[in-house]
């Protein structure tokens, strides 16, 4: 085989794998984007990697890792179609039989999403169908590459002295059958015309191209069929007990600085739905049970009928590394959870709410953390609209304090009355504490490593956290120094972060910049690196730079 041949048959296994995959996303326009394959295997993936791995994503894609992993799953399944297509070229019957098990896989994993249901399995199916026989068309028909495989030529060489020269060709008169000069067996010299390639190679292109545009066309009617209408037809109640009206300063306007109100686009996303949840609010249905005496479900309307408040609550990720942007402050519109709960009246012992999203996922927050006063809401608004898809339309859960993986359940469906003894959510089977307070933190945002700012006076400033404590003070110091005590902004809030600033009067050279912040309960936050798992980041917050 010459070495151009693998090249041809990997095509061959990319373009089926294409079609298949860009088929299923058709078919899934139907049956739900979570169906399609690539999906799928991507949601098992991340269930079923190990933590680790997780942080690792998460540390080094940051709020992309989703995307990562989805574009890591197609090179991986581009690497082994090429394979397939490489063995196919062999025997057509293995390159099928690695379609089959690519669909099987696509199957299954369809089939362990939270709420799925026996057509989930059809993307697969039709997926493999078309794979199948678009690689059967490169490989033995219509659009093979003629031939398959090619084969290294026969050396010709004169005969030897002692050999007989080859046989005459028989003339016009004499019996005999006629021979082509080049045998047509193993062996041989056989030459692939340039129109069976580039009818090949035309082949492939066409099947890419439509596998993309098939795709992608499927992915974004997905994306029509959604709840975005549904959205923007929602109006947000007023709610009863307005958000305070934020102080005057409370954003200093640094450059460089982050905003005290995070704009709903920039705000952090970290979850495991490799595709966001598309929940109709006319169908979507709160239910709360379990150790309750008075279960209720309440219906999208019943919940926009009942009092809302309005609050400023920063979240933060459990993940969020020390100096990192795994956190904001937004403006949340919702129900106080604590009235609810009293409503159902929780037995004795449920000292566990488990919130459940629609994809499944699970967080365990304490009860009595959801009834002591706190302004934990189950919110429907977030900056003056309704939630973002992304960030859990129809209704999700903010609990100030918190970390989201112990509380900020998205695209919510149920709250479970338990404890802690019965039950384990999502992340604590995977290393994490069941119960995640969020730590004092602080960050510098200006000036960043890479600025190289001129001697003399410096604006150092950044954002330091202790939701439901608050932050009573910032400290910076330069090279190891003393603690210099920080300017804070006015806030809104003890429930959100706070902007602070310090003056420095820069002296040439490189230098090192550090900053800790002290919550109300007079707690220093400790210098002690510690790594975000079990429960949180810990350690001061460096910058080094050089100033000129």
């Amino acid at each position: 085989m010459s070495s151009t041949t693998p090249r041809y048959a990997a095509l061959a296994g990319v373009a089926a794998a294409a079609a298949a995959i860009g088929a299923a996303e058709v078919v899934a326009v139907l049956t739900g984007p979570r169906s399609a394959p690539l999906v799928a295997v991507g949601g098992l993936v991340v269930d079923a990697a190990p933590e680790p791995m997780k942080r690792f994503g998460i540390a080094v894609f940051g709020t992309y890792d989703k995307i990562a992993l989805l574009v890591g799953t197609a090179v991986l399944l581009a690497a082994f179609a090429a394979l397939l297509g490489v063995l196919a070229v062999r025997r057509l019957v293995v390159g099928l039989a690695g379609i089959a098990a690519f669909a099987a896989l696509g199957a299954g994993a369809a089939l362990t999403r939270a709420g799925a249901q026996g057509v989930d399995v059809l993307p697969s199916l039709v997926g493999a169908l078309v794979g199948g026989v678009t690689l059967w068309a490169f490989v033995a028909g219509p659009l093979e590459l003629d031939p398959w495989p090619w084969s290294p030529p026969t050396e010709q060489r004169p005969p030897g002295p002692d050999e007989a020269g080859p046989p005459h060709a028989p003339g016009p008169d004499e019996a005999g059958p006629r021979h082509s000069p080049v045998p047509d067996g193993a062996g041989s010299r056989r030459r692939t015309d340039p129109e069976s390639r580039r009818r090949f190679l035309t082949g492939v292109g066409g099947v890419l191209g439509v596998a993309v545009v098939g795709g992608a066309a499927g992915r974004w009617w997905s994306g029509r069929r959604g709840v975005a209408d549904a959205r923007a037809a929602i109006t947000l109640p007023a709610p009863v007990s307005a958000a305070p009206p934020l102080p005057a300063g409370v954003d200093l306007e640094v450059p460089g600085l982050a905003g005290y109100v995070t704009e709903n686009r920039r705000f952090y996303r970290i979850d495991t739905a490799l595709v966001v949840p598309q929940v109709d609010p006319e169908t979507w249905r709160l239910r709360i049970h379990g150790r309750v005496r008075n279960p209720v479900t309440l219906s999208f309307a019943d919940l926009l009928a009942r009092p809302m408040v309005e609050r400023y609550v920063t979240l933060a990720c459990v993940s969020n590394e020390v100096g990192g942007d795994l956190i904001g402050n937004a403006r949340w519109l919702g129900v106080p959870i604590r009235e609810l709960l009293d409503e159902v009246q929780p037995l004795d012992g449920a000292d566990q709410v488990v919130g459940r999203s629609v994809d499944g996922w699970t967080c365990g927050t304490p009860t009595a953390v959801l009834r002591d006063g706190r302004d934990a809401l189950l919110a429907v608004g977030m900056n003056g609209e309704p939630l973002p898809v992304a960030h859990g339309f129809p209704a999700r859960m903010v609990v100030p304090g918190l970390y989201g993986y112990v509380s900020a359940c998205k695209w919510i469906t149920e709250l479970e009355l338990t404890s802690f003894a019965d039950f384990d959510a999502y992340w604590v089977p995977r290393g994490w504490s069941a119960e995640g307070p969020v730590k004092t933190q602080s960050r510098i945002d200006t000036p960043r490593p890479r600025h190289r700012p001129a001697a003399g006076p410096v604006t150092v400033a950044g954002v330091a956290w202790a939701q439901h404590r608050g932050v009573r003070r910032v400290e910076v110091r330069v090279d190891g120094g003393p603690w210099q005590e920080a300017e804070l902004a006015p806030t809104a809030s003890v429930d959100t972060w706070v902007q602070w600033s310090w003056r420095w009067t820069a002296t040439p050279g490189e230098h090192t910049l550090q900053v800790r912040a002290t919550d109300s309960t007079g707690e220093t936050q400790t210098g002690q690196r510690q790594a975000v798992a079990p429960d949180g980041a810990t350690g001061w917050h460096s910058v080094t730079l050089t100033v000129e």
